[in-house]
């Protein structure tokens, strides 16, 4: 039975176009002009996909795709929008509310039919698990429908290809058991086919079967000489089966999990200039890759917190947020920092080449490059990032292998220890009883201990590396600025007043390095305190304490300018998550500093209210608008002036909060400021 295929879209073009292509394809389309169309449509027809334009004449199409959304089951349908590549905003509520992709006109038939196919075979996969799946690449028809069949009959799921391009997509999606490969084909051939498939880390270790109508000798050889696993002519389909069977009986291949190269990737590209972002969109969706377009820095956020990317293209000259600033944004979040990204530039600035690496950037070209060059640089970051996620993976499995193997061997030493106690306890019902306990608290410590162990030896390991490179830095700085001391005193004398002040900055920059260099230092040591202590479970603490440590370490930002009220209630004390809580609780009274301009009073109050423990930091200064309180949860979302502000602080004092089981609330303070209240449940 063919699949069907909604397509609704008001465009007479569009429609029959993509009815012509789908027909083509081996699809039923049923095409619907209106919202009230596709309804009953999707009332009384099976459908498998829906091509949904955003924008039709009675409704919004996103409201048609809440509709079904809403009433989601197994049998719904795959939705992908269709629509124009200039509103970000409705590529980002598509998503949102539950669309499986979105495809931006002018669009290309091919594609869409090639989203469709892919979602589809996610949804029959599962029917298929339970047997071997080959997959079938040839550009014939008729051989590929015959040997579907046969293999069938063999009892295995066939999936198959018309072309290379669409066989590496494919294999990608749904990692075949085995691989069929005609050696002569348009564009990509079976011989390239099976090398990218070896050079690929999730698919290296597919078996694969390269046919060939060819009596030539010289074929088999660069067959294998490729990488094939066997080599077999079409004209007997028997054999073609016998020599498949054997590659799979000789073959145990364990599942891979790394990224794949071949798959479809998802670019990020962030440009104010249509014209250069079209081109983009043009020369990249031509490689294969699903392209994605923003025209700012604020767009570019917003559609990176919708959906995930695997590369991000950033123009460093936009209005508004520039791409420097862009960049600090997204590689200050622990969830963005590793997507790779290229800075792209229209002038050659090894000034801005500079800031732009030293705030994240992984890549710097210029758009004046060929793009050739630019594609190959995309290709770079991909692979780079490719194996980067492989030997995490390798280094996460060593991990658990060593605490499984700790955890192994605390069971057996204990298992021994257990049964030496009862042989010497058997007659001593009491005092075996009493042991048996003991030995239960021991054995939770030991495997405790041991995860514990294993996990400090990675923190420490990772702070021994950072730490080496910056104290190497730190002790070059200070020789920097002592001689720049040395030529300071002898002279300043002959230095005109201009170029003085010129050096007085110089020599200011360099202490501000250092500072900035010292607080990582500070950071690498709480990382090497971390791997000695246990700072992961709860326990009682004095909130009074807390507080007063927090404004021991502020104080240097307080003094002379804000006063700092403090009114403490009872309960003093509170069970909770120390560290946390008290990075929570300085979060909030930093921001609290920073909404002061000038002078002002930050009032911090702590008790019990009913329940739950609150506490309260409230200010005096600028407050927060009505119109931005719904955001300021927001990831990246911050009232900061550029620079100054990632906009992350209030979303991990959240999570902290909610860590906890509580609540966090805003309102206004006295003298129009504002009041932060955390509510924390307190144990009984």
């Amino acid at each position: 039975m063919k699949p069907v295929v909604l397509i609704v879209d008001d465009s007479l073009t569009v429609r029959m176009d993509l009815a012509e292509a789908f027909q083509a394809a081996g699809f039923r389309p049923v095409l619907s002009t209106t919202v009230a169309e596709a309804r009953r449509a999707l009332q009384t027809e099976p459908i498998d996909v829906a091509i949904l334009d955003v924008v039709l004449p009675d409704e919004d199409g996103i409201e048609l795709l809440r509709e079904i959304r809403s009433t989601q089951h197994a049998t719904s349908p795959f939705v992908l929008l269709l629509s124009s590549e200039e509103d970000v905003r409705d590529r980002i509520r598509g998503i949102q509310v539950g669309a499986d992709d979105y495809v931006g006109k002018p669009y290309d038939a091919n594609y869409v039919i090639a989203r469709a196919r892919e979602l589809l075979r996610s949804r029959t996969s599962a029917g298929t698990a339970t047997r071997q799946t080959i997959l079938v690449v040839d550009d014939s028809p008729t051989f590929r429908t015959e040997l579907q069949a046969a293999l069938e009959l063999a009892n295995y799921a066939v999936v198959t290809a018309a072309d290379g391009e669409e066989g590496l997509r494919i294999a990608d999606n749904i990692r075949p058991t085995a691989i069929v490969v005609d050696n002569v084909m348009p564009g990509i051939d079976g011989a390239t086919l099976i090398r990218r498939v070896r050079l690929d880390a999730a698919l290296r270790a597919t078996p694969c079967v390269l046919l060939t109508a060819s009596e030539d000798r010289g074929t088999e050889l660069r067959a294998l000489d490729a990488g094939a696993d066997a080599f077999v002519r079409k004209e007997d389909l028997e054999v073609v089966i016998a020599r498949i069977s054997a590659v799979l009986r000789g073959t145990s291949v364990e599942p891979v999990h790394a990224a794949s190269l071949v798959g479809p990737k998802r670019i990020l590209a962030v440009d104010d200039s249509l014209t250069y972002l079209h081109e983009l969109l043009a020369v990249l969706r031509g490689e294969g890759y699903d392209v994605v377009p923003a025209r700012s820095g604020e767009e570019g956020l917003e559609m990176l917190v919708a959906q995930q990317f695997d590369c991000i293209l950033l123009d460093l000259v936009m209005p508004g947020i520039d791409g420097i600033e862009t960049c600090r944004r997204i590689k200050s979040s622990p969830l963005f920092r590793d997507i790779p990204l290229i800075m792209l530039t229209a002038a050659e600035d090894r000034r801005a080449m500079i800031e732009a690496l030293g705030v994240g950037a992984d890549d710097f070209i210029s758009k004046s490059s060929e793009l050739e060059v630019l594609k190959a640089r995309v290709r770079a970051q991909l692979r780079r990032k490719q194996f980067e996620d492989e030997h995490r993976n390798i280094r996460e499995k060593l991990l658990r292998s060593q605490i499984e193997a700790a955890e192994a061997r605390a069971a057996r030493e204990l298992a021994e220890t257990r049964a030496q106690l009862v042989e010497e306890l058997e007659l001593k019902n009491g005092e075996l009883t009493r042991a048996y306990r003991e030995l239960q608290t021991a054995q939770t410590q030991l495997v405790q201990s041991a995860k514990l162990a294993s996990l400090g030896e990675l923190v420490a390991g990772v702070a021994h590396e950072i730490n080496n490179p910056l104290a190497f830095v730190i002790s070059h700085l200070a020789t920097v600025r002592r001689s720049l001391a040395k030529l300071d005193a002898k002279f300043r004398a002959t230095i005109e007043r201009d170029d003085l002040a010129g050096w007085q900055r110089a020599s200011d920059r360099l202490a501000e390095m250092e500072g900035g260099l010292q607080r990582m230092r500070d950071l690498v040591l709480k990382l090497r305190t971390f791997s000695r202590l246990d700072e992961g479970e709860r326990k009682t603490v004095s909130i009074r304490e807390c507080v007063e440590s927090l404004l021991t370490i502020l104080g240097h930002r307080t003094k002379d300018r804000i006063e700092v009220e403090t009114r403490y209630g009872e309960p003093d004390l509170l069970e909770c998550y120390p560290g946390l809580l008290t990075q929570a609780i300085m979060n909030l009274v930093a921001n609290a500093i920073d909404a002061i301009p000038e002078h002002g009073k930050i009032v911090i109050s702590t008790g019990a209210d009913g329940d739950a423990y609150r506490i309260s930091i409230a200010d005096t200064g600028t407050g927060i608008p009505d119109a931005l309180r719904e955001r300021i949860l927001d990831p990246f979302f911050t009232t900061k002036p550029v620079g100054q502000g990632t906009g992350l602080g209030l979303s991990i004092t959240y999570s902290i909060v909610r860590k906890h089981g509580g609540a966090l609330e805003f309102g206004r303070a006295e003298g129009g400021g504002t009041e932060v209240i955390i509510r924390i449940p307190m144990t009984s």
